[in-house]
Formats: structure tokens, C-alpha cells, sequence
């Protein structure tokens, strides 16, 4: 079965930072190689949202709500995505979603950050 293992959320007070990570155990490292992963979230009451993507080559996309702030990227030899994301708002309070392959792609469970003010 194919999953993707997110960790690193948590609680973090306005002004810091967090490192999530998502780990894709199960997929074989060539499809990690050409596969597109990205980053969602969901507030309570809100649609899921996209937060930043990267492609195969390197290429990434962010949500202008995170620009400048979250840094996405990948390890192809550890098969792990990351996102870093500095100077955290009450806002950016959601769970993180990992994703590979977009919405009808496969989904990691979740990991809940939590921004205090």
C-alpha cells in the first residue's frame, strides 16, 4: 500500500519556525523521482488549500499567503519532502497535508501545527 508519513508538526509561537517532513516509504524511488509533491492544509470550517508544490526537476510553486516564508524541497535519496516554514502566523494554524501526484493523487494523514499569538 502506498503512504506518505508526515511528521514535524506541533505547537509554535508566532515568529517561529517548524520543519515538516513527509516520508514516502513505499514508493520506489523512481517513481518518487517523477512524482510532483506538494503541500495542503486545512483550517477548521475552510477548504483544503494548496501550499506549495515541487516538481520532479526541482521546480517549485507557492501559495502567495506563504511566499517568502515557506521553503519546500526534496530528498530523492531519502525519499522525504520538506517543508520549512519560518516567520509562522496565528494563521498558518492548520493540518498539513503531504501529497503526491495532486488532489487525485495519494494523501498522507496529516500533521497538526498550531500557531499561538
Amino acid at each position: 500500500q502506498v503512504r506518505l508519513v508526515e511528521s514535524g508538526g506541533g505547537l509554535v509561537q508566532a515568529g517561529g519556525s517548524l520543519k515538516l517532513s513527509c516520508r514516502a516509504p513505499t514508493t520506489i524511488t523512481s517513481v518518487f523521482n517523477r512524482s510532483v509533491f506538494g503541500w495542503y492544509r486545512q483550517s477548521p470550517g475552510k477548504e483544503r488549500e494548496l501550499v506549495a508544490t515541487v516538481a520532479s526537476g526541482g521546480v517549485t510553486n507557492y501559495s502567495d499567503s506563504v511566499k517568502d516564508r515557506f521553503t519546500i524541497s526534496r530528498d530523492s535519496a531519502k525519499k522525504i519532502v520538506y517543508l520549512q516554514m519560518n516567520s509562522l502566523k496565528p494563521e498558518d494554524t492548520a493540518v498539513y497535508y503531504c501529497n503526491r501526484d495532486g488532489t487525485l493523487g495519494i494523501w498522507g494523514q496529516g500533521t497538526q501545527v498550531t500557531v499561538s499569538s
